[in-house]
């Protein structure tokens, strides 16, 4: 459980962006700081006014969480890329990154300029940003040109060599001449090379030179020189601060780095998604003492990329991995493309990847006591459960149940628990075919054959065909709703289907509620304080909510579908129809001759039978 006053207190006094959740864990809000604990705690003042606005926002947080960045730069940069990604329903100024500059390194044309630039297009040229100055954009622009001389003309060269003088830069020293055909296209290139290096991070000899000359210039007592060289340094530190948050090559990539202490460790997946970062998720593990950062990584690549549909490009890494040559290759077939491993040693990805340990190490440190409650919650309850009844592990539970009140049609649910949570993509319902009445034996043994019929069937196709299906999954345990009968009916279907699978009773008290489990013809009872029985409660609850559910909507389609049996000039497209745009014999019953017009299949006659037939006069 989310408990906003205890994470408040975790908060660090770093820049970064926050992200706040409702209770349904729809993101309603991002934000940046300077200083994240500042920040946050403002919204929980009650002397803190923040509008009417951001105070109807903070009444439905639920939870929140962060991302720490380097600067508030990044952070500004972040937070657009995210908003422009989930759109909350409170940020209500969406930026857009044509406000920010970017400089454009020309490197497809034979002689490269640098160049600035509002908005990075597929030009094969290399952009470095967005930032937000655009001043020291253009003095970091005219710098590098004066640094590594290079040209500033608009001239296409090789055709224009010596069709003009040279210009004044060429004079001033400050352009070797590419206009005159005096220096090599290979001469000139290392020039472009060193001043990519340079706008890639590597500007370390340059703020160095620059220090030393604005000193020496100093000590001469040439103080506007000296001022000079220092806005300079000024405008290389603004520009040159990396932009982790945003690439200008569109390309998809992963960012991955961990933290580790003793048995506990945090691997922090950064998402690259058209260039930009649009999210992140941690992933805590259990860990030995003496493994390595590249055997953990190693193990995560394998299981993590082993079950996400979504492989990028690239994926950057901590440290090199073992394997990595074979693991790239298995990456590469999954996907149909080729997909490169990184381990960066210098520059923005680097810095990308440092940023990414960074708040793996925040996580570890913040968030390991909620982590490990909630990892009791699910995975240590499954544990539980499966020591209970004698079992190695458990890693998938299915649970069913039958409804059918007021001896109405029956149905039955089949609910899905994978370590410990929901898995509701593979949920299934049954509407029974062969039972009629309230027989719940009997329709139990109905929905489980065909279940696992149907299982039997797609698993002998997938194995001709290489088709995978949502029937294939088998569970290692069955919960019954119920208790000896129910058990015995499920195992004979087993049986029958040449099956073996541990089935559990889940047995109820005299007020309905979970009192035990019963296995192997005896009931073992559960401390009602234990995770594992919490766990049976939720498991049992979701059952019968899904079965009760479905019943729900099958009686309303039952009793729209009875009125509309015996109307005049109704036939089955125009029920068809009205059952479609009708959930309730109620709601059909309030629609106006205008509304039932407005039908496609339905004409003005039509619409007037109905409605006299649910409005009969008196």
């Amino acid at each position: 459980m989310f408990q906003i006053e205890e994470e408040l207190k975790k908060l660090p006094d770093l820049p970064g962006v926050y992200i706040m959740h409702d209770k349904t864990d729809e993101i309603i809000y991002v934000g940046k700081a300077l200083s994240l604990t500042k920040r946050v705690h403002q919204y929980f003042q009650a002397s803190h006014d923040e509008g009417i606005r951001k105070k109807q926002m903070v009444s439905h947080i639920a939870r929140f969480e962060y991302i720490v960045t380097d600067s508030e730069l990044e952070a500004l940069v972040l937070e657009c890329n995210l908003i422009k990604e989930h759109r909350p329903k409170y940020n209500t100024m969406l930026r857009d990154d044509k406000t920010y500059p970017y400089i454009k390194v020309t490197v497809a044309e034979k002689y490269p300029r640098v160049l600035f630039s509002r908005r990075p297009e597929k030009d094969r040229s290399k952009y470095f940003g967005p930032f937000t100055s655009a001043g020291a954009v253009r003095d970091t622009i005219d710098l590098v040109n004066k640094l590594y001389h290079l040209r500033t003309c608009n001239q296409k060269f090789p055709e224009s060599f010596g069709k003009k003088r040279p210009c004044l830069n060429y004079h001033m020293g400050q352009c070797p001449g590419v206009c005159t055909g005096k220096i090599s296209e290979e001469e000139y290139r290392q020039s472009v090379d060193k001043a990519v290096a340079f706008l890639d991070g590597d500007y370390k000899p340059v703020i160095r030179e620059l220090t030393e000359k604005m000193e020496e210039a100093s000590a001469a007592l040439e103080f506007e020189r000296a001022a000079t060289f220092r806005d300079l340094l000024e405008s290389v530190k603004s520009c040159v601060e990396t932009q982790k948050i945003t690439y200008s090559d569109g390309e998809d990539k992963d960012i991955v780095a961990l933290a580790a202490d003793g048995e506990d460790a945090v691997v922090q997946v950064f998402f690259i998604r058209g260039g930009k970062m649009i999210g992140r998720e941690h992933y805590f593990i259990n860990v030995r003492i003496q493994d390595t950062y590249p055997e953990i990584l190693t193990a995560f690549v394998q299981q993590f990329y082993a079950g996400t549909p979504m492989i990028p490009r690239e994926i950057y890494l901590q440290e090199e991995i073992e394997d990595e040559e074979v693991i790239s290759r298995w990456l590469s077939e999954k996907k149909g493309k080729k997909v490169t491993l990184f381990t960066p040693k210098r520059g923005q990805k680097e810095k990308l990847v440092e940023m990414a340990g960074k708040n793996a190490r925040m996580v570890l440190d913040a968030d390991r006591e909620r982590i490990k409650k909630e990892e009791g919650r699910t995975i240590g309850a499954m544990k539980e459960i499966a020591e209970l009844i004698g079992l190695k592990s458990i890693h998938r539970m299915e649970a069913y149940d039958i409804s059918n009140t007021g001896g109405f049609q029956s149905v039955g649910s089949m609910v899905v628990f994978e370590k410990g949570k929901p898995l509701r993509n593979d949920y299934r319902k049954f509407r029974l075919k062969t039972i009629e009445g309230p027989d719940d034996y009997g329709s139990m043994r109905e929905v489980l054959t065909r279940r696992f019929s149907h299982g039997l069937r797609e698993l002998e196709s997938a194995e001709k065909e290489d088709v995978p299906s949502g029937f294939t999954k088998f569970p290692d345990v069955i919960m019954m709703d119920g208790g000896k009968g129910q058990v015995n009916v499920a195992l004979e279907v087993l049986k029958e289907l040449d099956l073996t699978i541990p089935v559990c009773g889940m047995v109820k008290d005299d007020r309905h509620r979970t009192r035990g489990l019963y296995f192997n013809n005896e009931e073992i009872p559960i401390d009602k304080h234990s995770e594992g029985f919490k766990l049976i409660t939720r498991l049992q609850d979701e059952a019968h909510r899904f079965a009760i559910t479905y019943h729900k909507s099958l009686r309303g389609k039952a009793q729209v579908k009875s009125f509309l049996d015996d109307i005049p000039g109704v036939g089955p497209a125009r029920r068809k129809a009205l059952m479609r745009e009708f959930e309730s014999a109620e709601e059909l019953r309030e629609a106006s001759v205008e509304r039932l017009s407005k039908i496609p299949e339905m004409d003005r006659r039509s619409a007037e039978s109905v409605y006299a037939f649910l409005h009969p006069k008196a």
